[in-house]
């Protein structure tokens, strides 16, 4: 069995057995717990879950639009089949409606929100992730230290910019990335302030390792740690049967060694990963995994 699932089923059994109930701005209540750490050695295992199907492909797609695209525009995910930014689509008008709790009067209520962003952000998610890589050029500070000061103290992508919070139409749920290279390895601390556990963890997971192996490469580095740090761990209350399901995986079937990542080995710049729909230089080999379990998306 892959150290990842042990880890994460875990965790999940931690958020049902002790989690608290509560409200959030959903509308869909979840059950959460306040933090929550992993570590992961990406020169032991690489972290991707085989008790459920995860797709690398759309993962490592939408972590290429952030940090080599840097790009916030729903469309270019779109035209590759990646559809997990949809809900958070502005439309051509400008706006973006959901229906979710807020407090009016001192009480939670379900509303509609219709909120206006500005026509210049329709098809977007305003000024969020992708957006702010490029703007404060996070990436390319990054790779010129790992490249050239790998002493560097300060190798900082932080994704939460207070002056552009409310153009985001959702903040960075993984916000904060430090990076440090000792005996020639590449280390990561990730901060996630709030982390959907059922559907966006696994997802994140294997996305910052997959970044972390391809700066370590064009850097001419080796892979070190992932240190993951999160607060609100939740699951909402419509993915708990889901999780239950997963849970009864992975104690009653065939356990699955992890896979093995494969890079290119011949790219040399981050900015020359292949970003096509085929996403041509990463590949998972020998990846079992017990099939896809569909959870429902809280917007």
């Amino acid at each position: 069995m892959a150290k990842w699932d042990k880890d994460y089923i875990t965790l999940c059994k931690k958020i049902l057995n002790e989690g608290i109930e509560v409200e959030n701005r959903t509308g869909i209540n979840s059950i959460k717990i306040p933090s929550y750490h992993f570590e992961f050695n990406l020169a032991e295992e690489f972290p991707i879950l085989t008790t459920k199907q995860l797709f690398l492909r759309q993962a490592v797609l939408e972590m290429l639009w952030i940090y080599q695209v840097q790009s916030n525009d729903v469309r270019w995910l779109k035209d590759r089949n990646v559809n997990i930014w949809n809900e958070w689509e502005i439309n051509e008008d400008g706006f973006w409606e959901a229906d979710q709790n807020i407090i009016e009067d001192n009480k939670i209520i379900k509303k509609k929100i219709r909120k206006f962003f500005g026509k210049e952000y329709a098809h977007t998610i305003g000024t969020a992730y992708g957006f702010i890589v490029k703007k404060f050029k996070l990436i390319d500070k990054l790779l010129e230290s790992l490249k050239n000061n790998h002493n560097d103290r300060r190798m900082i992508m932080s994704l939460w910019q207070n002056d552009y919070l409310e153009s985001a139409v959702l903040p960075s749920c993984v916000w904060s990335s430090e990076w440090d290279v000792t005996d020639g390895k590449l280390n990561c601390w990730i901060h996630q302030r709030s982390c959907d556990v059922a559907l966006g963890l696994p997802f994140n997971v294997s996305q910052y390792a997959t970044l972390l192996t391809m700066l370590a490469q064009v850097s001419g580095l080796k892979v070190g740690t992932i240190n993951y740090s999160i607060k609100d761990a939740h699951i909402y209350v419509n993915q708990i049967d889901g999780i239950k399901k997963q849970i009864e995986i992975f104690e009653t079937k065939q356990d699955y060694p992890a896979p093995k990542l494969w890079i290119n080995p011949k790219i040399s710049n981050f900015y020359h990963f292949d970003n096509s729909k085929d996403c041509l230089d990463v590949k998972l080999i020998d990846y079992q995994h017990h099939g896809k379990i569909d959870f429902k998306v809280a917007k």
